[in-house]
């Protein structure tokens, strides 16, 4: 499966050179590079992000990413993970993914679950209460956004499912880009996944964004990083290694969830 991951310079508050530009990058992957997926960053119509008129700017229960991103995957019969959007959905603002195949049908929408609190993330935002999974191209992938990364509890409830590939996307800060590059890194060899994280670069208010968009094997191989600046990074995963690396190394028959404490309070 080639990959391609659009670490796009995201304009704070301005939805609608975002969402031009967001579609230009696009066009601009499937012509060069013909992926068979395309991926965006975190929060890219709006920013992460911006909390004067933040309703007003968000999107109205997805459906101008529907119509835009549903009709863009079948024109260039391209799947889009269309990364994530400030969306207004029954009053209530959520951090949202969409998920188009190439027919442009949408198949997976998915509510971020873990919000960033040291920067008030979840006084503004909703908490989604469903984890993802989804097929493209007959690939079993799933999604989490951003700070998602951090709980390990999160991609393993994914990885039982059977997914092979992670996607990740995100507007993670240069501050903790070790974090970032660590994480995804780590959740790609501990659930012997491919992980394709998607960061977005240039600045998100006075924070700039750490870039590093990456297809990671399960390994924990780098096929292809990007640095700080705006770019379409391609690369492709070939999904035969997967279930080779579990027959080499099995983790998943190995484990003892009967000792495994993983729903307890942690204890001060």
């Amino acid at each position: 499966m080639k990959i391609s991951l659009i670490q796009m310079d995201v304009r704070l508050g301005e939805p609608d050179f975002n969402f031009a530009h967001a579609e230009e990058l696009v066009r601009r992957a499937v012509a060069t590079e013909h992926p068979d997926v395309v991926t965006l960053p975190e929060v890219w119509n709006v920013g992460f992000f911006p909390k004067g008129h933040l309703e007003e700017l968000a999107d109205q229960n997805g459906a101008r990413v529907k119509q835009v991103f549903g009709a863009l995957a079948k024109e260039l019969s391209v799947n889009i993970i269309a990364g994530s959007v400030a969306n207004l959905r029954d009053g209530a603002l959520y951090n949202t993914s969409f998920v188009f195949d190439r027919s442009g049908n949408l198949v997976a929408e998915y509510d971020k679950t873990h919000l960033f609190t040291p920067s008030g993330e979840h006084r503004f935002f909703t908490l989604g209460n469903h984890v993802v999974d989804f097929m493209l191209d007959g690939v079993h992938c799933g999604l989490v956004i951003c700070y998602d990364i951090r709980f390990v509890e999160l991609v393993r409830t994914l990885a039982l499912r059977g997914i092979d590939l992670l996607f990740v996307v995100a507007q993670w800060p240069e501050m903790r880009g070790f974090h970032w590059d660590t994480l995804n890194r780590a959740r790609a060899i501990e659930n012997q996944i491919f992980v394709a994280c998607t960061n977005a670069s240039g600045m998100a208010g006075k924070i700039k964004n750490a870039g590093h968009s990456a297809l990671i094997d399960p390994w924990g191989e780098t096929l292809v990083m990007g640095d700080d600046t705006e770019c379409i990074l391609t690369a492709e995963a070939d999904l035969s290694v997967v279930q080779n690396i579990r027959n080499s190394i099995n983790a998943y028959r190995d484990r003892r969830p009967e000792l495994y404490e993983i729903t307890g309070k942690q204890k001060n």
